[in-house]
């Protein structure tokens, strides 16, 4: 199982959404169906609605509307993260069930702040590299701070997930 957030290619998909994808792809066009079984009971188990949509594996961020929007053309994956195939294809290759439970963080209409895009490296962000590029581009601390409102959405919705799965 893979657990944590993702970015919209959907527009119909919010900030906060649960993703239980039925499928997963990778850019290099690698396919891998989740365990329904298993998706099941937990979509089940919350007793809410989930997106079951197709989840992209992007080696980099999909940064810009537009890039989400041919992402979304090119593919018709409703999300992206950058991790879930890797464990998908460890996972099919020694014939284990796989399912990815990710939330939705930046929408498709989001542009993820170049200071943030900039600062972040294996999935962290290092926080003087951050200050140095909102030092350097103020205009950004708008769009980090939608950001950061719907990062704690996300959360909230990932920690009930996590609730659920304990």
């Amino acid at each position: 199982m893979t657990f944590g957030l993702a970015g919209a290619l959907d527009p119909a998909l919010a900030a906060g959404t649960i993703m239980l994808p039925g499928e997963l792809i990778s850019r290099d066009g690698a396919r891998f169906v989740t365990c329904k079984a298993w998706r099941e009971r937990v979509a089940a188990s919350l007793g809410l609605e989930v997106s079951t949509g197709t989840l992209l594996t992007s080696a980099r961020a999909i940064e810009t509307p537009a890039e989400k929007a041919a992402a979304f053309r090119d593919t018709g994956a409703a999300a992206v993260d950058m991790e879930s195939a890797a464990v998908a294809e460890v996972a099919a290759a020694h014939g284990l069930p796989f399912i990815a439970v990710r939330v939705i963080v930046d929408t498709a209409g989001d542009a993820l702040p170049p200071a943030v895009v900039a600062a972040s490296t294996a999935g962290r962000v290092e926080i003087g590299r951050l200050i140095a590029g909102l030092v350097a581009a103020p205009r950004e601390i708008a769009e980090l701070i939608r950001l950061a409102r719907r990062y704690r959405m996300a959360m909230r919705s990932l920690a009930l997930v996590g609730t659920h799965l304990a």
